[in-house]
């Protein structure tokens, strides 16, 4: 623990006082004494004066030792309530001080408890006149939030700067697909409040699509929009629509050369597959016509040698048999396009991304009401989404169940769902009567009818169009029959992204409309407020304290603030194969074993993902100096080099708080009243080290630390900024 320097300087003038006093006792003494009692004195001391001197220190250290007490009881203590309550001033929620120290001090505390209540009570009450000013307001915003979420079409609203304001989950699933390193970034250094849109678009193209839009709107139009095609880093081909946001009437534009525009939307259609398919339709039908060509010329030289009457029978059977063959190649090549074709129109159906248990309850509501039986649902696989056309396939479960119940007079019905290898099992289920395949093959060929209402589709046909498969078979243990149909999953990466959005308690903040006040600044981060910067939080789970030594990285967890809002949602947490054993001592503080890590990409393939992660932000971490040592020895073999400006936690709270005894991160989490989860996880630090922060900016700003560069060179004058590793 640091001490203080006025202390150090009270026990050094107590300690010269006692020697002053003691010297001018001795002095006083010596001055009555006689010669020869001076000389018998003198002869006595000299050989004791090491009794003096050590008598002389334990004087000190007494008082010393008295001096520290009353110090930290009655010094110390004004100054850590001083610190507390400048803490409890800045606090967003109601916070109350613990008395501590003599009765005074503790009664001063009380005191301060009673404003800062009677300043909650004031605050709760003025809160509740805005929540209800601002009611209406966040409605809407929840409105355009719900319906951006429940969008299939791909959405991005950006600021003039290109910076995002707005995304929605279709566009974040997008983004993802166009990452290099979707499994480790999962896309979100594309993607992400206050991002960048220039990270996948080139700008100078977004200029041009906004100038189009400019002119248009000069010329009166009143839906102006633009559309370009571009590629990506990871080769996927978008096609972008963009359509101005048009500023308000009392707002000044914030660009001359878009007057009357604060940012702009971006509708997303990634169109690689279906480009990939018209270039191989293409190929196919110019590949015919010139092999067609071919075979033509061949033919017609081969009929017109026929037209010879002098021509010999071996020649006109040759010339025969070139016809046939050559007929033949074409009928092959026709009939090949022709399949191809088929196939093309087949996977080119709509199909959508549906969760299998949405599908199941509304193909048995649907089943319920037209054949007029109890259907019951079994072992469904909840998690897995399929890849479908909803309404048909639900069309064909109904016809079945109706001609079951209508010919067999079946009274109660089952569906059940699984997953088999790469395809999900459906089950229409029933028992009692046994049917033959000759039925079964007649029911899959007959158009379907329900009631008076018909459709020229049969099972086979959307069967066919799902790419799947559909067959009868009997339980002859349960006595049971069923129809098993074989359907396609949804894309594995889009389904994993669905069902990790289905488990989010509540709707991701995937807005900030505060942000179309935001511009590029001109001047250099370091004078920038710290209020205005964005940052990226993160933290390194790693096999030991000692990175020269050999010690490395197993986790990376790091999260955003923009706008001075943490973007929980928007995270950055991967476990790191360390290519080496992990110290039994060390798994009960991280819980990371090696079965955790084996098989996971090394430190190589994730830092430039990470590295993308963090651009355009400054890097926040408790104790940095230790995390950065990490990624500084990887700069040789990466080829990364982390240039951001880093603040550390562990430094700011020693200039906000220099008084308190302890910078632990839980501690400054109990004394800033935040409430530590996943704790000793690399993602759960990082988002303590966020809150921290975000509570630290305030206390800076009442000590006069307003910019990056004021607050860079007030941790340096700490005395944790010593630290070295």
């Amino acid at each position: 623990m640091k001490v203080d320097r006025r202390l150090l300087l009270s026990i050094a003038g107590v300690g010269l006082g006692l020697a002053a006093w003691l010297g001018f006792t001795v002095a006083m003494v010596w001055s009555t004494l006689a010669l020869a009692e001076r000389e018998a004195v003198g002869a006595i001391l000299n050989s004791r004066l090491a009794l003096l001197g050590l008598s002389w220190a334990l004087a000190l250290m007494l008082a010393a030792s008295v001096l520290r007490v009353l110090y930290y009881r009655y010094a110390g203590a004004p100054a850590r309530l001083l610190e507390e309550t400048r803490v409890l001033l800045a606090a967003t929620q109601p916070q109350q001080l613990v008395p501590r120290g003599s009765a005074e001090i503790q009664a001063l505390t009380q005191a301060i408890n009673d404003l800062a209540a009677q300043r909650d009570h004031l605050r709760q009450d003025v809160s509740q006149k805005i929540a209800q000013a601002n009611l209406s307001v966040q409605q809407e915003k929840n409105r355009l939030a719900a319906l951006m979420s429940e969008l299939t079409q791909s959405v991005v609203v950006c600021n003039l700067d290109g910076r995002i304001l707005l995304y929605n989950s279709r566009a974040k699933l997008q983004f993802r697909a166009l990452s290099n390193a979707p499994a480790l970034a999962d896309g979100a250094e594309l993607i992400g409040i206050g991002r960048s849109i220039y990270a996948v678009f080139d700008r100078q193209l977004v200029a041009h699509a906004l100038e189009t839009i400019h002119q248009r709107m000069g010329r009166g139009l009143a839906s102006p929009s633009a559309q370009f095609v571009t590629t990506t880093r990871s080769g996927q081909l978008l096609r972008v629509q963009m359509a101005p946001v048009r500023t308000g009437e009392d707002e000044v534009p914030l660009s001359a050369g878009v007057s009357g525009v604060s940012g702009f939307v971006l509708m997303l259609d990634n169109v690689t597959q279906a480009f990939e398919e018209e270039s191989l339709r293409d190929q196919l039908l110019h590949g015919l016509t010139e092999r067609s060509r071919s075979s033509l010329a061949n033919m017609q030289a081969a009929v017109d040698m026929l037209a010879y009457p002098d021509l010999d029978a071996d020649m006109r059977t040759r010339f025969l048999t070139v016809v046939r063959e050559e007929v033949s190649a074409m009928s092959l090549r026709i009939t090949d396009l022709a399949q191809r074709a088929t196939l093309g129109l087949k996977t080119r159906w709509p199909l959508e991304e549906m969760l299998g248990a949405d599908f199941l309850l509304a193909a048995q509501q649907r089943i319920k009401t037209e054949s007029q039986r109890p259907v019951s649902l079994t072992d469904v696989a909840t998690s897995v989404w399929l890849r479908v056309d909803s309404y048909s396939l639900i069309q064909v479960l109904s016809y079945l169940a109706c001609r079951l119940v209508d010919e067999f007079d079946v009274r109660f019905l089952q569906l059940r769902l699984q997953v088999v290898g790469e395809r999900a099992q459906l089950d229409l289920i029933w028992s009692g009567h046994v049917m033959s395949t000759e039925t079964v093959m007649s029911w899959e060929m007959d158009a379907m009818r329900f009631g008076a209402e018909s459709t020229p589709l049969t099972v086979r046909d959307v069967v066919a169009r799902h790419g799947g498969e559909m067959w009868f078979e009997r339980e002859r243990t349960r006595h049971e029959a069923f129809f098993r149909f074989l359907l396609p999953l949804a894309d594995a990466q889009a389904q994993l992204a669905a069902t990790q959005l289905m488990q989010i308690d509540s709707r991701p903040e995937y807005y900030d409309f505060d942000l179309f006040k935001v511009t590029e600044q001109g001047s250099v981060l370091d004078d920038q407020l710290l209020t205005a910067l964005s940052y990226t939080v993160f933290d390194t789970e790693t096999t030991g304290l000692n990175p020269s030594d050999g010690d490395e990285i197993i986790q990376i967890g790091a999260a955003r603030i923009v706008n001075g809002k943490l973007r929980r949602q928007e995270s950055f947490e991967q476990l790191v194969d360390p290519e080496r054993l992990i110290p039994a001592a060390s798994i009960p503080i991280h819980g990371i074993t090696q079965e955790m890590v084996q098989g996971k990409p090394c430190i190589g393939e994730v830092l430039p993902s990470f590295h993308t992660f963090v651009q355009d932000t400054v890097l926040v971490a408790h104790n940095a100096a230790f995390d950065m040592k990490f990624l500084q020895l990887k700069e040789a073999q990466t080829g990364l080099v982390f240039y951001q400006p880093v603040l550390d936690t562990l430094l700011l709270s020693a200039v906000v708080h220099p008084n308190q005894t302890s910078h632990r991160l839980e501690a400054i989490a109990e004394r800033l009243n935040i409430t530590v989860l996943g704790r000793h996880t690399a993602l759960g630090d990082a988002i303590v080290t966020a809150e921290v922060w975000l509570r630290l900016i305030p206390l800076l700003n009442e000590m006069g630390i307003h910019t990056l560069r004021q607050a860079r060179e007030a941790a340096q004058k700490t005395y944790y900024a010593r630290i070295k590793y």
